[in-house]
């Protein structure tokens, strides 16, 4: 098994950080069909990171379009147990402007995709709790890393994550931030999921770039202010990347890292050979178990 390692999903330029030295380039086949894009393995800080950019090295991939299962399984099956999920949002708050930092708290999945983000199914059922759907240890560190780079940083908010492929009308905007939500994306919803089914510690570390388009005295979203702002806080994130590998712990050891403790309804027993073989990489504990018993 590989060593518990740190993953990073976000734009094809987060791995370019300065000091990283890339040791490999994996392309990894998943039984979920192919990942975004192949990941990249550095070494940072004496530590191993994996970063995979979620949209494709150029920005390929709509939302909808991105294979949350293939991700997820792949960076699990390289030993990745923690996970920053680094995202652009929206923002349904005047308190959260443009070029702030966000580590949220709490998700509302309007995707109406959530039976398509899990790995179970297939003969093996589950159901794991997601109260909290972020690690509130990763969220922790996250924020301490965070806090010493920049005093834009707000430490809680619910995202909500939407489809797309456009931006929303002004009438969902208002809608959004009338049921209290705070930001607003197209992808972390899949992401959160798959992670706490595959027992990794996850959070976001999330990039404002806009005021989505109910603020009626700011120009609507578009596609070059989102670009621009963004732009101007990949250096942070970099930053914030750089600080996070120091304070992680080696092992893993967290509530998330074992979430499918009492979540598998199906007796092992009953478990049929092809999805387990399917699941392996997330199944292993559970496995090297059962092998070790009398």
């Amino acid at each position: 098994m590989n060593s518990p390692s740190l993953g990073i999903i976000g734009g094809s330029g987060l791995y370019q950080i300065d000091s990283l030295e890339v040791t490999e380039r994996h392309r990894i086949v998943t039984p979920f069909g192919d990942p975004s894009d192949e990941i990249i393995e550095g070494r940072l800080s004496g530590r191993t990171v994996f970063f995979l950019p979620r949209h494709g090295i150029s920005h390929r991939l709509l939302a909808s379009e991105i294979n949350h299962r293939a991700n997820i399984w792949a960076l699990r099956s390289l030993g990745v147990r923690w996970l920053v999920s680094v995202t652009a949002v929206g923002s349904l708050k005047e308190e959260l402007a443009p070029r702030d930092v966000v580590i949220p708290d709490q998700l509302m999945d309007k995707t109406g995709r959530g039976h398509e983000h899990t790995f179970f199914g297939n003969g093996i059922a589950a159901h794991v709790g997601f109260a909290d759907p972020y690690s509130s240890e990763m969220r922790r560190h996250l924020l301490a890393a965070t806090a010493k780079h920049t005093e834009r940083l707000h430490g809680g908010g619910t995202y909500v994550c939407m489809n797309g492929p456009a931006f929303s009308t002004r009438a969902e905007s208002h809608m959004h931030r009338a049921l209290g939500f705070d930001l607003i994306g197209m992808t972390n919803a899949g992401e959160a999921r798959l992670c706490r089914e595959a027992e990794i510690a996850m959070a976001t570390l999330a990039l404002v770039t806009d005021y989505d388009c109910w603020k009626e005295d700011e120009d609507a979203v578009d596609v070059a202010s989102v670009i621009a702002n963004l732009d101007a806080n990949s250096t942070l994130a970099k930053e914030i990347i750089r600080s996070l590998v120091t304070e992680l712990p080696d092992v893993p050891d967290w509530e998330e890292h074992n979430s499918l403790e009492n979540a598998i309804m199906t007796p092992m027993p009953n478990w049929p050979s092809k999805t387990t073989q399917k699941l392996k990489p997330i199944l292993g504990r559970f496995l090297l178990k059962s092998t070790e018993s009398p």
